[in-house]
């Protein structure tokens, strides 16, 4: 099949989206599948477009079989700003639509989200070239951004659920990440056989188990260090004031580092913050490149997943899925009852505590940095968990069996 990506993310970017839609890409590619990319200039962990795209409004090439597009977007200096979101989203939403138009035929446009105005892109393209097109819910808009507080307008909220509503009816497939945004779909009206339950995933050859003791640990002077990461976006969702909180209380612990590894809107109020407690136990990376993740997260002792409340009690956060394939513990800082909380008990592989709970936190960080046979063995359960159950191999085929379904119909 010729399938169009509308991905806003894509590699070498390095937003976890990127990770996860250049993964399924390559798979679907090995799978027969002619895939066609319309994604943005990459820009997400430095918060501006990289230099070797500047002064371009488009550029394309190839990445492995693929065509790749890639076009302008307006990057706000100012994550946390509302109206800065909606233009970054609605300038890649415009050049990416006349990219969609002109690049090809296709049998299925595939659209991940955020942002939810993908759909409106999708939507447009699928009716010019008539073929259908699959909304992939990667989180959901507007709820997520109502929880957060960012969006607060009711006419504006109203406007967005509208705007949920459309693209929800007229996408001919919706494939969610878990059973808690397929329930969430339903109450709002969605159509059952429209939705397709398809996780997340992680590549299980490259992250793997690995030394403790490895350039990037021995660079950073983690190697002889009980290292607690947190890796990932440190933004507004997350609530790493609750990190900071229990690293005052492990003061204590000899050799204790938490490490958070990652950019993103909060990231400069955590640095002050951190500095302004007097912290001497945790140190903050930007980004790392993808090449270094295997023996970046082999670093830690125990990784953490860390949520605000209410934010994501329906979906795995994907770096659940990497810590896992580490093969190290994980400490979750979740909803009970939410879908992570579940998960990593069925695995067997870590702790789970309430949110925004820093003597939780700490309790948590205690008991792992004290028991080195626990550490051991959750690790080796989230290995085999996640090995069973959430390879892109796998993950891939369940695609390709969506899309495939569309084409008979």
């Amino acid at each position: 099949m010729r399938i169009l990506f509308l991905s806003m993310y894509f590699a070498p970017d390095t937003a976890a989206n990127a990770v996860i839609m250049t993964e399924l890409v390559e798979e679907l590619s090995e799978l027969g599948h002619e895939i066609t990319v319309v994604s943005a200039f990459p820009h997400y962990g430095t918060n501006k477009v990289w230099d070797e795209y500047k002064g371009k409004l488009f550029q394309s090439g190839r990445y492995g079989r693929a065509r790749v597009f890639r076009t302008y977007l307006y990057v706000p200096k100012d994550k946390t700003g509302f109206a800065g979101r909606v233009l970054n989203y609605l300038s890649f939403n415009l050049f990416s639509t006349l990219l969609g138009l002109f690049s090809g035929k296709y049998d299925v446009i595939f659209a991940p989200s955020p942002p939810l105005t993908i759909g409106l892109s999708a939507w447009l393209i699928s009716r010019l070239k008539r073929v259908p097109y699959v909304y992939n819910v990667q989180d959901i808009y507007p709820d997520i951004a109502v929880r957060l507080g960012i969006l607060t307008n009711q006419k504006a909220i109203k406007a967005f659920q509208l705007l949920e509503k459309f693209v929800y009816k007229r996408a001919a497939a919706i494939s969610v990440l878990s059973s808690g945004f397929q329930q969430n779909l339903l109450r709002k009206g969605v159509e059952p056989g429209k939705l397709a339950v398809i996780p997340n995933f992680v590549d299980v050859d490259f992250v793997r188990p690995l030394p403790k003791d490895n350039p990037f640990s021995c660079q950073q002077g983690l190697h002889n260090k009980f290292t607690v990461m947190y890796a990932g976006n440190v933004g507004l969702s997350q609530g790493l004031e609750t990190v900071l909180e229990a690293a005052d209380q492990l003061r204590d612990l000899e050799n204790l580092v938490f490490l958070v590894v990652g950019n993103g809107a909060a990231k400069e109020a955590l640095e002050r913050q951190a500095g302004e407690m007097g912290l001497p136990n945790i140190s903050f990376l930007p980004f790392q490149p993808r090449e270094c993740l295997p023996e970046m997260y082999a670093s830690a002792d125990v990784s953490l997943v860390i949520i605000r409340e209410g934010v994501a009690n329906e979906s795995v956060p994907s770096k659940t899925y990497t810590i896992l394939a580490s093969g190290r513990p994980v400490i979750a800082a979740i909803d009970p009852g939410s879908e992570t909380w579940n998960l990593i008990e069925e695995a067997g592989c870590g702790i789970c505590i309430r949110p925004e709970d820093p003597t939780a936190l700490a309790w948590a960080v205690r008991e792992l940095y004290n028991d080195a046979a626990a550490r051991a063995r959750y690790g080796e359960n989230g290995r085999c968990f996640v090995v069973k159950n959430y390879t892109r191999q796998k993950i891939a085929h369940q695609y390709h069996r969506l899309f495939t379904g569309l084409k008979s119909k």
